[in-house]
């Protein structure tokens, strides 16, 4: 949580931005919502103590600003050819003014920026990264959407990078910024079901991402090597950790494998079996490098004779493992008894 006066106003101001571009009438009234949000994470981002993050946020300014200014001059370009901020499913205007907007939320081929800008800020920024940040975005594209060739590969370039990506990476955050370019083909594909479904699924998301970015925090791991013999005297923040990466990853029966298992039937009832093959495909390598990770830490690198789990007092740990805990792991659980209820 933001330790000063400051950081609450510039946060209280992003999540305003956010609010205005899901109010806005106009798509004018849109750019600006989006514009507020851009300019109140910057000073979030930036700091006098690590080069690191005003790096990352010059980067970031940048590549947000370049978007921001080609959605405005799509915008208006498109009120000279047609009516005044009036939108139909015309699919080649539509595409093109996604663009600057699959742009800001990393999708792939517009990917490129977003692993080098998490990799140099704090941890909860890079939760607002890759949550808060492309609510907007993403709502702003479900006005648009419509399936066609496109958008189909978008959904098959994100991920395929999702999934490859990831896969000669040390760093926890570049993992975590290639899984998110792979949930955004996923999240695509479920904006073309509805959008209740997409919504349901970028609640999932976030909430895993929550907690696998409260336990990285907490326990101060930056890099996969760290996780080798840290946390060895806190052995259940260890397992909740990795279960949670799991579930982000999509493995059954935690809780983020619900929104994947919807979303595949949806998608095959719609005959997208393609693109449903190349999005269960490249989750399974999201899964080999969060797998990878596991294993190595608790079978190869693990220095401990015994594998019981030393007793350790009551601290700010035991609530926020209690709460990951049962939010991933029962999560299934309550939606699949959701489910048959209705």
């Amino acid at each position: 949580m933001p330790n000063n006066s400051t950081k609450i106003l510039f946060l209280m101001t992003l999540i305003s931005g956010v609010l205005i571009s899901l109010c806005a009438n106009s798509w004018l009234g849109a750019w600006m919502g989006l514009e507020i949000n851009l300019l109140s994470f910057i000073p979030l981002l930036a700091s006098n103590k690590n080069m690191l993050s005003t790096e990352a946020a010059l980067k970031y300014f940048l590549i947000q600003a370049i978007a921001s200014s080609t959605l405005l001059f799509l915008i208006l370009l498109k009120t000279n050819f047609h009516e005044m901020f009036y939108f139909t499913k015309t699919p080649d205007w539509n595409n093109i003014i996604m663009i600057p907007l699959l742009m800001k939320i990393a999708s792939a081929p517009f990917h490129w920026w977003l692993p080098s800008v998490v990799e140099g800020l704090s941890w909860m920024n890079c939760f607002i990264i890759l949550s808060i940040q492309k609510i907007a975005p993403l709502t702003l594209m479900s006005y648009l959407l419509s399936n066609n060739t496109f958008i189909q590969f978008m959904i098959i370039s994100s991920a395929l990078i999702g999934g490859i990506g990831g896969f000669n990476q040390t760093s926890l955050r570049k993992i975590l910024a290639f899984s998110s370019i792979n949930h955004i083909g996923w999240m695509l594909s479920t904006m073309i079901m509805g959008t209740n479904l997409w919504l349901m699924y970028f609640l999932i998301y976030t909430i895993n991402i929550i907690v696998v970015i409260s336990l990285t925090s907490a326990t101060n791991i930056s890099f996969i090597a760290q996780t080798f013999n840290s946390m060895n005297h806190k052995k259940m923040m260890k397992f909740a950790l990795f279960i949670s990466l799991l579930s982000l990853g999509g493995l059954p029966p935690f809780l983020g494998f619900f929104p994947k298992w919807i979303t595949i039937q949806f998608m095959t009832q719609n005959l997208m079996i393609l693109t449903v093959l190349i999005l269960i495909l490249t989750s399974l390598l999201t899964l080999y490098y969060y797998m990878r990770i596991m294993y190595t830490t608790l079978m190869i690198t693990n220095t401990e004779m015994i594998w019981t789990t030393l007793s350790y007092p009551k601290n700010q740990y035991s609530t926020l493992l209690t709460i990951s805990m049962s939010t991933i792991m029962f999560g299934i659980l309550v939606c699949t008894f959701m489910i048959s209820m209705y």
